[in-house]
């Protein structure tokens, strides 16, 4: 299991509760104390895997920060970042836009620029945020070279889908190479048991040696025991009764199930609180029995439905 800072970096986010979570203590020292706490939590725990963006607030800085402070070994941790989206909240909860998208080859060099300055020799895996067929960003020849170039350098190269196309853009991604090998090391994506349309193409990078990170792997908060009521109910009703047959947490049993597949290689937790991480961390405690496994198989929504669900999310 892995971390991830999307929710840590800024007081605003769109998971069910993330403003309880935060309460009224967020200034950025505030967060950055919470960060450092979650951090030192999830280490503790034998988490190594740590994953954050240039959009995410200041979250780059909380980690770089906390790398430092602790003397983490870059051979201990594998650390990843992304370019792609620009944070422009200023750090209000009820800016009119978040961030912004631009996927040109100006925003990767200042970006990443920007992530060796606050990660240092820890950045390992550099992702196009949010990588879709529409940006065009995978046909942009000037882009992709420049992955590959960075590449050649040492860095590992990503990139995160979302949406309803997410398969179609892994697919993609799997095809493109340069000098005869592929340009992407690693795919991170949406996939739970509401939403496991991308498996297909998730599978393929598996076997072709690509890593496969799993986010959202508790729906931003939906499959957990207070968003489980915002789940179409006769979904909901499975889902609690196996968590109450195996005695999880009903996010601790999401996140079970998406480890017990094999090729899935990390899974992301996004918890803002040491007591969530706690209980997500739940998940490595237990081995999916074959016939959870079965039940669970039925839970699951169309893929547009579940994506129209999620944009409608409110920030906090």
């Amino acid at each position: 299991m892995g971390l991830g800072l999307a929710a840590l970096g800024r007081p605003g986010y769109i998971n069910i509760g993330h403003g309880n979570d935060v309460g009224g203590d967020s200034n950025p020292a505030a967060m950055r104390a919470r960060a450092h706490r979650v951090l030192d939590a999830a280490y503790a725990a034998g988490v190594r895997y740590f994953d954050t963006a240039r959009s995410y607030g200041l979250a780059e800085e909380f980690l770089g920060s906390w790398l430092g402070a602790r003397s983490i070994d870059p051979n201990d941790v594998l650390i990843a970042s992304k370019w792609g989206y620009t944070y422009t909240a200023a750090w209000r909860v009820d800016a009119a836009t978040h961030e912004v998208k631009d996927h040109s080859i100006d925003v990767f060099r200042r970006q990443l620029a920007e992530s060796r300055s606050a990660l240092g020799p820890h950045l390992d895996l550099y992702q196009i945020h949010s990588a879709m067929l529409e940006s065009g960003v995978l046909d942009d020849t000037e882009v992709i070279d420049a992955l590959a170039a960075a590449k050649a350098e040492g860095l590992r190269i990503g990139m995160t889908v979302s949406g309803p196309r997410q398969v179609d853009t892994i697919w993609r991604a799997l095809d493109i190479r340069r000098g005869g090998s592929r340009v992407f090391d690693a795919v991170q994506a949406t996939w739970n048991l509401l939403e496991r349309a991308a498996e297909p193409a998730l599978r393929a990078a598996h076997a072709e040696g690509v890593s496969v990170i799993v986010k959202e792997a508790v729906a931003n908060g939906r499959l957990t025991g207070r968003g489980i009521e915002t789940v179409p109910s006769s979904h909901a009703a499975t889902i609690t009764s196996e968590a109450e047959r195996l005695a999880m947490s009903i996010d601790a049993l999401s996140i079970a199930f998406v480890l017990a597949h094999p090729w899935v290689d990390v899974v992301l937790s996004g918890a803002t609180t040491v007591p969530q991480l706690e209980s997500n961390l739940g998940a490595r405690e237990v081995t999916m029995p074959p016939e959870s496994i079965e039940r669970l198989a039925e839970v699951v929504m169309d893929s547009a439905t579940y994506w129209n669900a999620r944009s409608a999310l409110p920030w906090n």
